[in-house]
């Protein structure tokens, strides 16, 4: 029997009743040659349990396969999206949050675009959820930016969706809902399990642009979005994670000018930070109203950077290997190729601490 054309990858923690619109929404693909793998990411069998309750939600039908995959701890979810690995052969792997919903032709959208045999990924035109029933519909990407600093920030935010409507080249996708072909992630290597939440799809997406890989937007291929349910919008967890693994992203990618650049434009990003939360406005503000001070925000930050160091000799290794892989494979851009690709697609210190 051969393997569908593409595995569909649903981590979950809670598996509630959003897991179950999830699947929902992937029984009504108008394109049907697809698997779910469902990871139960969660450690507490949870999904199990749904499962062999004889939920009908949960159940394989002749139109859509529903394999399982059960992890004893939360591993993370770039370690959930790697169980396509080692469980499937699809030469195309899609990454759907539990938490997200897709419309009926997202999937045979994104699998439309990748027959531009240059493109290794696609994101999707991610809606807000909690806006989706008001008058003009709200983004929460569409597509990824990167700061020179290394955080990464959702491409339109928070703008209405009319405004992104083209189909164009962007940096990389937002891996809630994303496809990714088989072939570009075992050439620029899959998901770093080390970062275990935030920011692995942008490590992911970069390494693969090094390789020479494009990255398509496609707003045919719609998704809603309940933006940061997992860990909060604004929880001591998501902050750390990350700032945390921006600076992984910062060592493990960014070319040596801009690496060297990147604490100056941190600084600015602080800056702004503590500005806005002043004028109670921005992430840090958000992050206050959580019920947390500056002062715990500065820790989280130290902690950051403490954790850099622990990792620096690891991460390090990684940046080496990369660069001597993309100097062994045809049409991977040079540094300075890949340092205007970032600076094409940058957003400023000061947007990354307003979104």
């Amino acid at each position: 029997m051969s393997s569908p054309a593409v595995t569909v990858v649903v981590p979950t923690l809670a598996s509630d009743l959003t897991f179950l619109a999830c699947l929902d929404s992937l029984r009504t693909q108008t394109w049907r040659d697809f698997e779910v793998l469902v990871v139960d990411n969660g450690g507490s069998c949870a999904a199990r349990r749904l499962h062999e309750g004889g939920n009908p939600r949960l159940e394989s039908t002749d139109s859509v396969s529903i394999r399982w995959v059960e992890n004893k701890r939360n591993a993370g979810f770039g370690a959930a999206v790697n169980e396509a690995r080692r469980h499937s052969r699809s030469p195309f792997v899609a990454a759907l949050n539990d938490d997200a919903t897709a419309s009926p032709e997202w999937l045979g959208s994104l699998v439309d675009a990748m027959s531009d045999g240059g493109v290794g990924m696609c994101a999707s035109q991610v809606r807000l959820a909690e806006a989706a029933g008001e008058g003009s519909a709200r983004l929460d990407s569409a597509g990824m930016l990167i700061a020179g600093d290394g955080s990464s920030k959702q491409r339109g935010h928070l703008a209405a969706v009319e405004r992104f409507a083209v189909e164009e080249d962007v940096l990389l996708p937002s891996a809630c809902a994303a496809l990714y072909r088989r072939a570009m992630l075992d050439q620029a290597g899959w998901f770093d399990e080390d970062f275990f939440l935030y920011c692995e799809d942008t490590d992911l997406g970069l390494r693969a642009r090094r390789f020479g890989w494009r990255c398509r937007y496609v707003p045919g291929a719609i998704a809603y979005h309940q933006f940061s349910r997992s860990a909060g919008r604004a929880s001591a967890l998501k902050a750390y994670y990350v700032e945390r693994n921006r600076l992984f992203v910062l060592a493990k990618n960014f070319p040596p000018v801009l690496l060297a650049a990147a604490p100056l434009v941190a600084a600015l990003r602080y800056y702004w930070h503590f500005v806005l939360m002043l004028r109670g406005s921005g992430k840090a503000a958000e992050f206050r109203g959580e019920g947390r001070g500056a002062v715990y925000l500065v820790y989280l930050v130290i902690k950051a950077h403490f954790a850099l160091l622990r990792h620096a000799g690891r991460l390090f290794r990684q940046r080496r290997q990369i660069r001597e892989d993309a100097a062994r494979v045809p049409g991977s851009l040079s540094a300075r190729e890949f340092r205007q690709l970032l600076e094409t697609h940058h957003i400023r210190a000061r947007q990354v601490a307003e979104l």
